[in-house]
């Protein structure tokens, strides 16, 4: 529809509806992932959505930059037609099957993602008691609300929500969104803005790599951290240059190019990844697909916030104090996830749901 389109009004609808069906994959991609995938690799597989999104950008940027909008929507539109064509070759997340009581297929589908250990066969067994409970307790919609006021619930979705808030209002999505725009400002005349768009992204995709692998190694909690504050002082970095740097300094375009490319890889390694994999981690099994849905949807109504109203704060706030705000949040975000962000790395689903269950047990009378 894009590439076809003749008048402004058929882009903003091919827009919407791109933008309708990538809201609607979110939350369905880190519940897959999470409920298909072992312990030991779902870290690494859910972090990969935040590399796949880090290769389309990157992809995207380098067809823009040589041929027009027109042949860059046809050249992005192969992807998922491509990704619409593998979808019927991957079986239904056994979690969803033994929900419908089709334990055969479960079993079946379990077994051919995940291979036939004692290891898989001892969660299975976990997964098909869960269910087993679950089952005998069908739930009406009164005693579907009351889960959601569970702590169970409710505190995982609190983090969840301000981790998201964290990422989107640091300004991750401006700097995708309006990289040309704001290598101008803060490289000056004189520099390749369209190259330097594209080393970013370079950065953003080879971080995302690393960060898929730190997951596996040092787990969310350190990265987030770490990110967060790294990202902060980045971007604070890249905020003071801009107030004190004298007009024209092509000369020192290398700091304001190092504090951005500090910022993407600080970024790309917690504050990205990790919010995507708790979607499909925290919440109990009961209400993963609420939880995951109204987060992920959080996120994308933050991420239309901040793109939108970047130019905006560029213009009325000006660009170094639009910076400073950004890395405020980050910051503050940064200080949230030290006294309130778990670890989930090694668990099991039903693991990290006990343990949640266990907190609201100690705080019972």
């Amino acid at each position: 529809m894009i590439s076809m389109a003749r008048t402004i009004v058929w882009i903003l609808i091919g827009r919407f509806l791109t933008g309708l069906c990538v809201g609607l994959l979110g939350p369905v991609g880190t519940v897959f992932i999470s409920e298909t995938s072992g312990p030991k690799y779902r870290g690494i597989l859910l972090a990969a959505i935040s590399l796949a999104i880090a290769i389309g950008i990157l992809i995207a940027h380098i067809i823009g930059t040589f041929l027009n909008w027109k042949v860059t929507a046809i050249i992005c539109a192969i992807f998922p037609l491509l990704c619409y064509i593998v979808v019927f070759f991957v079986p239904e997340s056994p979690s969803w099957l033994l929900s419908k009581g089709d334990v055969s297929k479960a079993t079946d589908a379990f077994f051919w993602l995940r291979g036939y250990d004692e290891e898989s066969i001892a969660e299975l067994k976990s997964l098909m008691k869960k269910y087993q409970k679950i089952e005998g307790q069908k739930a009406t919609w009164s005693e579907t609300f009351d889960r959601l006021r569970q702590p169970t619930f409710w505190k995982p979705m609190i983090i969840l929500l301000i981790f998201f808030f964290t990422l989107q209002f640091s300004g991750v999505n401006t700097v995708a969104f309006y990289s040309v725009t704001i290598m101008k400002e803060t490289l000056g005349d004189g520099i390749n803005e369209y190259l330097a768009m594209i080393i970013l992204d370079i950065v953003r995709t080879i971080m995302s790599i690393v960060a898929c692998i730190l997951l596996r190694l040092a787990g969310k909690r350190p990265l987030s951290i770490t990110s967060a504050f790294g990202a902060a002082f980045s971007i604070f970095g890249l905020s003071a240059f801009l107030l004190l740097a004298p007009p024209n300094s092509t000369s020192l375009a290398w700091i304001p190019l190092t504090c951005l490319v500090s910022y993407i890889c600080f970024v790309s390694i917690g504050l990205m990844p990790v919010p995507w994999c708790l979607t499909g981690e925290l919440f109990p099994l009961s209400v993963r697909g609420v939880g995951s849905g109204i987060s992920s949807a959080f996120n994308f109504l933050t991420f239309y916030v901040v793109v939108q109203t970047g130019p905006y704060m560029f213009r009325s706030l000006t660009t170094p104090i639009t910076f400073a705000i950004y890395g405020a949040v980050a910051f503050l975000g940064g200080i949230f996830l030290i006294f309130f962000l778990p670890e989930t790395r090694n668990k099991t689903l039903q693991e990290i749901e006990e343990t949640y269950m266990r907190r609201k047990d100690k705080s019972q009378p």
